[in-house]
């Protein structure tokens, strides 16, 4: 079990954490500031090291108007056996005017009989930029045969706000259930055993972004579409989806993607985030 609330603002030229608090098998490691641009990187830890049956995390995250925030995880979120009820992560995100977001988790690896859902529930504004990617994968047995999990439930709620409220952009609800009669391994995913995604939403997101991401894509090994949400108060976001029999080409794919968005809308390098 554990809690991370965590709000950041910007102060002078740098973007710092005005509110920090945690409780149970959740912290951040001391902020790091990877280049001159201001954004402020926080590590997620779960000294628990892994999720467990009936397990639940809350984090609750709100980047104010102009800071900027990369968000990742110490290693890999591992999901174990979950006998009796599934393992569960409820992320709250808030967003203000032209701030950004960038969400770079570590994979996600469900072991033999896990079941975990995570939602992501993120508010944010016409002006703010958000960019998050996850890569879920199967755990593996000593002999080297992948572990078939339960399932994988990902849902992400993301909405405008705007004066009289909030309006969808998009709902993204993603299960992964692998199916017991499979004896020759995860082999429902088109022949394809992990899952990479990538979310961005950003007044810039247009048709011509979307094809540059496919068009990158096709220099990996992984079979990947792309799509656009609907446009709401002159944002809209897009989602890429990406199937692959690995996560390393997955991690390649979705760094060569971010990278292209930091280099397009920020005028920076690409971060290699990878800790392994």
């Amino acid at each position: 079990m554990g809690e991370l609330e965590l709000v950041v603002a910007v102060r002078g030229q740098r973007s710092v954490a005005s509110h920090q608090y945690h409780r149970g098998a959740l912290r951040v490691m001391r902020p790091h500031y990877l280049d001159g641009s201001g954004q402020v990187c926080y590590v997620v830890v779960n000294p628990g090291g892994a999720y467990l049956g009936a397990d639940l995390f809350l984090l609750d995250i709100e980047v104010q108007d102009g800071a900027d925030l990369l968000l990742t995880t110490q290693s890999a979120t591992k999901v174990y056996r979950t006998p009796g009820s599934f393992a569960e992560q409820r992320m709250v995100v808030r967003l203000g005017e032209g701030a950004r977001l960038e969400l770079m988790p570590d994979q996600l690896i469900a072991y033999r009989d896990a079941s975990y859902r995570q939602r992501t529930s993120v508010t944010l504004r016409p002006s703010s930029s958000l960019v998050m990617a996850e890569v879920v994968t199967p755990g593996w047995s000593p002999d080297g045969a992948a572990f078939r999990y339960e399932e994988v439930r990902l849902r992400n709620d993301i909405r405008v706000e705007k004066e009289a409220g909030t309006e969808l952009l998009a709902l993204d609800n993603l299960l992964i259930r692998p199916p017991h009669n499979d004896v020759t391994g995860l082999g429902f995913m088109e022949g394809f055993s992990h899952l990479g995604s990538l979310v961005a939403v950003d007044a810039r997101v247009d048709q011509a972004l979307a094809d540059d991401l496919h068009s990158l894509a096709q220099d990996h090994q992984a079979r990947t579409g792309v799509s656009l949400t609907r446009t709401v108060l002159g944002t809209t976001g897009l989602v890429l989806r990406s199937l692959a029999s690995n996560t390393e080409e997955l991690n390649r794919l979705l760094t060569a993607c971010t990278g292209l968005l930091r280099e397009r809308w920020r005028g920076q390098e690409p971060l290699k985030l990878r800790k392994h």
